[in-house]
């Protein structure tokens, strides 16, 4: 109630979008670049942006950030980001339009481009672990469709066809995940992802999947248990990932309950987000964070409903 009252007012909204995009505290145009403290912008009192005193053009606060060409108040962006960065199991679009007073269209418009933002461009590798890898399928349930749709679908079974593989890695000393939708559990796949995020001599825990046999032969110290026998023996388990795949598929069962394939991997990235974000973080700390990252990401309605590519029905 706080965060509402206080981004009710537009002048606070601006402020602090401002604040944490230029934490000089001098604006910059992103049409030319030059920064405030170059040459003086005007600021357009009544159209609550500025004027750029080189190239004459107005840029307001949202310019080159997610923010970017929503008629969207501010007020209803940082409320929505609000509840998404701390609601626990996630917020579906019917709350968050409800809440705001948009439509629900335009609520699941607003949430996928704030995931988005939450996406961590730059992971840090591992460096010496231990590491716990694990892989997961999500998708839907045979047993709980109607009988048009399983025929519709084709699926029978535990319906292990239509679903969707991905990868966790969770490092113990950082206690920060990782996870990335992939194409197929072969060990091509699997352990190209390791070689890519974990360094060499790193020590492993994985399960006894197949795919995971020669990583001793590149160079790391692996351990694995086998599910089937024993799911702890000493320092070498999974329980550590495990937890957060219950986490995800807490979310995405009993919050957004159906999830198309083209658009799970943000659903990914807004868990990992709040996974990683959990400790020596508030609600106020985790909203700050997230909204520092909102620059120099966009998202078109285009893009999110695939109508420039439709050959990509999985983004990779």
């Amino acid at each position: 109630m706080e965060a509402i009252r206080w981004y009710s007012d537009p002048q606070n909204c601006i402020d602090a979008v401002a604040a944490l995009r230029w934490p000089h505290g001098k604006p910059t145009c992103p049409k030319c670049g030059v920064a405030e403290g170059e040459r003086k912008h005007y600021w357009l009192k009544t159209q609550r942006r500025w004027k750029c005193y080189s190239c004459r053009k107005q840029f307001s606060v949202k310019g080159d950030t997610i923010f970017e060409d929503s008629p969207l108040g501010l007020d209803i962006w940082l409320t929505a980001l609000w509840m998404l960065r701390n609601c626990k199991n996630g917020v579906s679009s019917y709350e968050v339009a409800r809440a705001t007073g948009v439509s629900q269209k335009s609520a699941w418009h607003l949430l996928q481009r704030l995931r988005l933002v939450l996406k961590d461009l730059k992971p840090a590798k591992v460096e010496h672990g231990p590491a716990e890898i694990d892989e997961v399928f999500v998708g839907p349930v045979p047993s709980k469709m109607h009988r048009s749709r399983r025929l519709r679908m084709k699926v029978g079974g535990h319906g292990g066809d239509n679903k969707i593989a991905v990868l966790g890695m969770l490092d113990r000393e950082t206690r920060q995940v990782r996870a990335k939708l992939i194409p197929e559990v072969t060990r091509e796949v699997l352990q190209d992802e390791i070689f890519r995020h974990i360094e060499r001599g790193a020590t492993i825990y994985t399960d006894g999947h197949m795919g995971y046999d020669r990583l001793r032969l590149n160079g790391f110290v692996h351990e694995t248990v086998t599910h089937i026998e024993e799911y702890v023996r000493g320092s070498v388990h999974t329980q550590g990932i495990e937890n957060f795949w219950s986490l995800l598929k807490r979310t995405l069962k009993g919050t957004y309950v159906a999830v198309e394939p083209f658009h799970l991997s943000r659903y990914v990235d807004e868990q990992v987000f709040r996974f990683n974000n959990r400790i020596n973080h508030n609600d106020g700390t985790r909203f700050a964070k997230a909204l520092a990252q909102v620059a120099g990401r966009r998202l078109t309605w285009n893009d999110l409903t695939g109508k420039e590519d439709p050959k990509d029905s999985i983004p990779f």
